[in-house]
C-alpha cells in the first residue's frame, strides 16, 4: 500500500499533521487486473476489460446502479414524448482540463461512435434506436429515437461522454485510437484522469479535482495487468496490490480464512458459452468432412447434450457458478422458465444424433479460447474438449491470451470458441441483439454474433420488443424470443460466473453483477 506526504508540506508541518491521524497521508489503490485493456479509446471495444476504465475516466448521461438500473449521471433529469427524449443537463460540470461540459459534448460523444474504424465489438450496438440527436441549447439534449426505445436509459449508459474540445481532429472521428492510447485527447469529466499507460506493465490514474461527484478516495489508482491468476494472489499476500480480480478458485478457501485480506462475491449476469461457426463452407478447423457440420441442428443439440455443465460448475469453477440452460439467469427480464435449468447431459442420445445427421464417426473440430480473461477460461475449454471427445467429436483446443483470441474470434477463425458476455443492461435484449440477431453491425445488431447465426423469426420478436413499451408484453417477446434461440441450439450456455474480488483486508469494494471493477468505488473499511 502506497502511502506519502501531500505535496507542499514541509517537514515541520508533515509532522505537525501527523499529530492529528492519519489524514495527512494520501493513499493510492493498486488493482490487479486480470486483462489489460485493448485501447483507451472509450469507443473503440465494447469489451468489460475496457469499460470499466473508460468509466473511471469518463462519465455517461446516466448510469446504472449495482442492480443494473439507470440513475443520473451527466443529465440530471430527463422526459420522454414516445419517440423523442429530453435531457436536461447537470449544471457547472467540467471536464478534467477544466472546460465545461455542454450539449455539444453529447452530440460529438454519439457522433463519433460510428466513424471509429476496426471496432471488434462496436459500441453502435448501443446507438441502434437512436434516429437522432441534437443540442437544444447549452444544457438541453433530445434524442429522437426510430421507434418506441424502451432500453434507451440502459443502452446509454454504456456510451461515454468525451470532451469535443479535446477529442475533435482531422479524422473522420476526430482524434484516432492510436492518439487517445497515448492520452491525447483522453479527457473526461469522471473521478479520475489519465496519467499514464505501459502496456503490459502499469496503467495510472490521478484524482480528477474538477470532478462534480464526491470526492474519490485514491489520490492516484495503479493498474497492474496480472492475466496469471496465481501471480494476482502472489502479489496480494506480499503485499504489492491492494485489491484483485477473479482469485482461482481453488485458493478462496485459504484467502477467505486470511485474516490480512477480505473476499467478496457477488452473483453475476455474465454467461460463458460456446459459440457455433453456422455460417462458414467449410468451417476452419472442422476435418473429417467436408461439410460444416454445426449448420446441422442435430450436431449443435449433440454437442449441448454432451456438456455435463453441473460436472463443469463443481469440478472446474470450484462451484464458484450456476450452470446455465440460457443467456440471462432466470427470472431477470426476458428469461424464461422452460431454460432456466441446464439441460441433463446425455451421451448416448448425443451419439445418436450425430449418426442421424450422418457423421457415425463424429469429425474433428478445434474449440478456441482466451486464457485469462473469464474465471478457470482455459480449464472449461480442456473439460468442454473432454466431452465433446467422448461423444466421436475429437476436439482440441487452441487457447491464447486474450488480445489474441479476440483478433482471431473476430477473423472468423474458430469453428467453435469459447467467451463470455456479461449482460449490462439486465434484460435478455441486450445478449440477444449483440450476440444472436443477425449481423448488421451498422445498424447495431448481431456486433459480437460471431458464428453469424440467423433466424428471421428471432429477429422479428427481438425487434418487435425492442418497440414496446409496455414491461410485460415485452418480456412476453423477449422469452419468446429466447426460447427459439435455445431450442434451436444457437449457441451453447455453460455457466454464469459468479463474480470474486480479493483485497487487503482494510479495503472494501462492493461487488457488481456486471463484473465491472471501478477503482471510484473502492473504499477504506470503516
Amino acid at each position: 500500500m502506497a502511502f506519502r506526504f501531500s505535496r507542499g508540506l514541509s517537514c515541520g508541518a508533515a509532522a505537525l499533521l501527523l499529530a492529528f491521524g492519519t489524514q495527512a497521508w494520501a493513499r493510492d489503490l493498486v488493482i490487479a487486473l486480470k486483462t489489460e485493456p485493448s485501447s483507451m479509446d472509450p469507443q473503440y471495444h465494447a469489451l468489460t476489460p475496457n469499460t470499466q476504465i473508460s468509466q473511471t475516466l469518463f462519465n455517461s448521461l446516466v448510469e446504472t446502479d449495482e442492480k443494473l438500473q439507470p440513475k443520473p449521471a451527466l443529465a440530471e433529469s430527463w422526459t420522454v414524448d414516445g419517440k423523442v427524449w429530453t435531457f436536461k443537463l447537470r449544471p457547472n460540470v467540467k471536464f478534467a482540463d477544466g472546460s465545461p461540459f455542454t450539449a455539444e459534448d453529447v452530440v460529438f460523444s454519439y457522433d463519433r461512435i460510428p466513424k471509429v474504424p476496426n471496432s471488434p465489438s462496436p459500441f453502435t450496438l448501443y446507438l441502434g434506436s437512436v434516429a437522432k440527436t441534437e443540442a437544444v441549447d447549452p444544457m438541453t439534449v433530445r434524442i429522437t429515437t426510430k421507434e418506441l426505445a424502451p432500453n434507451l436509459l440502459v443502452n446509454l449508459a454504456q456510451l461515454p461522454i468525451m470532451s469535443k474540445k479535446a477529442a475533435s481532429g482531422p479524422a473522420p472521428e476526430g482524434k484516432t485510437t492510436t492518439e487517445l492510447n497515448s492520452g491525447d485527447g483522453l479527457v473526461g469529466t469522471g473521478p479520475y484522469k489519465f496519467v499514464s499507460w505501459k502496456r503490459g506493465a502499469e496503467l495510472v490514474f490521478a484524482r480528477n479535482e474538477n470532478y462534480w461527484g464526491p470526492k474519490p478516495t485514491w489520490d492516484k489508482v495503479i493498474y497492474r495487468p496480472m492475466t496469471n491468476a496465481a501471480a494476482r494472489v502472489a502479489a496480494l499476500l506480499a503485499g504489492d496490490v491492494d485489491m484483485i480480480e477473479d482469485p482461482p478458485t481453488d485458493d478462496l478457501s485459504k484467502l477467505k480464512a486470511d485474516k490480512k485480506l477480505f473476499v467478496e462475491e457477488t452473483p453475476s449476469v455474465r454467461v460463458v458459452y460456446v459459440a457455433l461457426d453456422q455460417f462458414a463452407e467449410p468451417s476452419p478447423g472442422v476435418k473429417g468432412t467436408d461439410k460444416n457440420p454445426m449448420k446441422d441442428k442435430r450436431v449443435r443439440q449433440a454437442l449441448s447434450l454432451a456438456l455435463n455443465r453441473d460436472a463443469i460448475v463443481e469440478r472446474v469453477m470450484g462451484g464458484v457458478a450456476q450452470p446455465a440452460g440460457n443467456l440471462l439467469p432466470y427470472p431477470m427480464f426476458g428469461a424464461s422458465k422452460e431454460h432456466a435449468k441446464a439441460a441433463k447431459p446425455d451421451v448416448e442420445k448425443a451419439k445418436a444424433l450425430l449418426k442421424e445427421a450422418g457423421y457415425p464417426n463424429g469429425f474433428e473440430i478445434t474449440l478456441g479460447a482466451p486464457s485469462g480473461r473469464y474465471v478457470n477460461d482455459a480449464k472449461v475449454a480442456q473439460a468442454i474438449a473432454s466431452m465433446w471427445t467422448r461423444i466421436g467429436v475429437k476436439t482440441n483446443v487452441d487457447a491464447m491470451a486474450p488480445p489474441v483470441f479476440f483478433k482471431n474470434r473476430d477473423s472468423y477463425s474458430f469453428s467453435a470458441y469459447l467467451a463470455g458476455w456479461s449482460v449490462t443492461s439486465g434484460e435478455m435484449s441486450n445478449a440477444l441483439t449483440s450476440l444472436l440477431v443477425t449481423r448488421n453491425p451498422e445498424a447495431g445488431l448481431g456486433t459480437t454474433n460471431r458464428g453469424r447465426y440467423s433466424n428471421p423469426a428471432m429477429d422479428a420478436l427481438v425487434k418487435e420488443a425492442s418497440g414496446t413499451m409496455d414491461d410485460a408484453k415485452r418480456a412476453a417477446l423477449l422469452q419468446k424470443a429466447s426460447n427459439l434461440a435455445m431450442d434451436d441450439y444457437a449457441m451453447l450456455p455453460v455457466h454464469f460466473e459468479l463474480s470474486v474480488w480479493a483485497m487487503k483486508n482494510d479495503v472494501r469494494y462492493k461487488g457488481r453483477p456486471d463484473q465491472i471493477t471501478l477503482a471510484q468505488n473502492a473504499t477504506l473499511k470503516k
